[in-house]
């Protein structure tokens, strides 16, 4: 098997599941799609895979190889296991927001970890990390960035797979998809296809409060896995029909709730969609069919967003109890299909 193929037979398509939302007096159905069912537990896994095919279609990869990467975890995780897969080595950019979940698991044979802790000024650490990246590939001629920020190969990969699958699981009731943005490059390729296909389904960009990744004022962050120091490459006015940006309580507030009434643990960027999703169910036309395209599990987040001193040490664990509050008093409560 070739090293193309290799890639492509890691994609394979992810299952979806129906839950109960009631919220405000009204029940609803709503479509989950649960990434976490990829090679190493998130979407990250398909914008791996399609970076590592565009890399190899532009030069060959050979043992020599050095891929280079900012991550903010998942990312970088997936890389870990394809490199492997395929005989060349990473470096992995990673900084202080990065669970400990994640550097656990990218210390590998052939990952090096590099971390960086200066704050770029905008609520994160993506712009320091960027030029982290540009100063190793600077002379060295083995070493690739796959540039996730900026490689069309991004939503190359998510217009070939993520979205005929939504279409193909959403049924012809479909009427709106809501994607967390972290680089843009999972929502960017879901639209194309959909644009493609039934202009009739309502795209939704969700984003944490204080992200630049498309629209809000810079600020301070919580999470992983989704915002963005700077705006994304790959967005424009046309590839989502509305934004919505989270705060980083209400998301967490969210995954709590989530995990205490069905049992299962997503990861912070799921409770960003969840909350963009739940706000809609309360509108005046909410949506009749909507998926919500939860990026991965919980079980990376099991010592931060699920972890009571985490939140405390952060000052974050009142914002998060009142959040928590205002939403069973509105009578949020999820039902496994």
């Amino acid at each position: 098997m070739s090293q193309v193929d290799e890639l492509r037979a890691r994609i394979t398509p992810t299952p979806t599941s129906d839950v109960r939302v009631a919220f405000r007096g009204r029940d609803h159905d709503v479509l989950l799609k649960f990434e976490q069912f990829n090679s190493t537990g998130s979407v990250k896994d398909r914008t791996a895979a399609g970076l590592l095919i565009a890399m190899n279609w532009q030069s060959p990869i050979t043992p020599d190889t050095v891929v280079v990467e900012s991550t903010s975890g998942n990312l970088g995780l997936a890389l870990a296991h394809l490199v492997g897969l395929i005989g060349c080595r990473l470096i992995a950019v990673i900084d202080p927001k990065t669970p400990e979940y994640t550097r656990r698991n990218l210390a590998r044979p052939g990952v090096e970890v590099r971390l960086v802790e200066e704050p770029d000024g905008h609520g994160g650490y993506l712009l320091t990390r960027l030029r982290t990246v540009a100063e190793l590939c600077r002379g060295n001629p083995d070493y690739r960035w796959s540039d996730q920020y900026g490689n069309h190969a991004s939503p190359w990969i998510h217009r070939r797979t993520t979205g005929p699958e939504i279409v193909r699981q959403g049924g012809p009731d479909l009427d709106a998809v809501y994607v967390a943005v972290s680089t843009g490059g999972t929502l960017a390729g879901v639209s194309a296809h959909l644009r493609g296909v039934r202009s009739g389904a309502r795209i939704v960009a969700v984003d944490s409060a204080g992200s630049l990744a498309f629209g809000c004022t810079s600020g301070p962050r919580l999470l992983t896995g989704i915002g963005s120091s700077r705006p994304s490459t790959f967005l424009g006015p046309d590839t989502f029909d509305q934004g919505c940006h989270v705060p980083d309580a209400e998301a967490i507030a969210m995954c709590r709730i989530f995990r205490a009434d069905t049992g299962i643990a997503v990861g912070g960027s799921s409770g960003c969609v969840l909350a963009a999703c739940v706000r809609d169910l309360a509108s005046p036309l909410p949506p009749r069919r909507p998926l919500c395209l939860c990026p991965d599990s919980g079980d990376k987040y099991a010592d931060t967003v699920y972890n009571d001193d985490w939140l405390r040490d952060r000052g974050a664990d009142q914002d998060v109890a009142r959040a928590t509050e205002q939403l069973r008093a509105d009578g949020l409560e999820f039902r496994n299909g």
